[in-house]
């Protein structure tokens, strides 16, 4: 029984230490560990929240770029489309004053040519004249005694 009695004192000298190390672990558990997990989940959630944030960011940078690109490309087709107008535009005016240049050349080369017709008529009547003249002064050089032509034949 001695060493019941021995057990039994070690028994009793230990429990105020299991008591103090239970205290010890209770003060530990709301001093230390509470505040440092409080701590934590709320430097978790900071941080989770932060980077869903900058997620949020992202994606609404990705939809504004997006948008952007469309919009640039909706004004990039209408600038061409403007374009292609003004083109047509110019190339119908053009084609106007072409029009109205070819007709105003036409009307020039027709009223030369009659002008050229004209002329020719006046220059072939003066020839015929001056032919008909030429050959009568022809016929009174070569006939004695002024007779024209016509006379010398009867």
């Amino acid at each position: 029984m001695d060493i019941w009695t021995q057990l039994g004192g070690l028994f009793l000298g230990a429990v105020p230490t299991a008591i103090l190390f239970i205290l010890l672990v209770i003060a530990y558990a709301f001093l230390v560990k509470q505040p440092l997990e409080r701590t934590l989940a709320e430097r978790r959630a900071r941080t989770s929240g932060a980077v869903e944030q900058a997620r949020g960011a992202i994606a609404a940078a990705e939809a504004e770029t997006s948008a952007y690109e469309e919009k640039l490309r909706i004004a990039r087709a209408e600038i061409l489309a403007l374009r292609e107008e003004q083109l047509k535009r110019l190339n119908e005016e053009r084609e106007l004053v072409l029009a109205g240049t070819r007709k105003h050349a036409q009307e020039h080369v027709r009223a030369a040519k009659l002008e050229i017709e004209r002329s020719t008529a006046v220059a072939r009547e003066q020839i015929e004249h001056a032919a008909a003249q030429l050959g009568e002064q022809i016929v009174r050089a070569l006939l004695p005694s002024g007779k024209t032509f016509a006379e010398a034949g009867r």
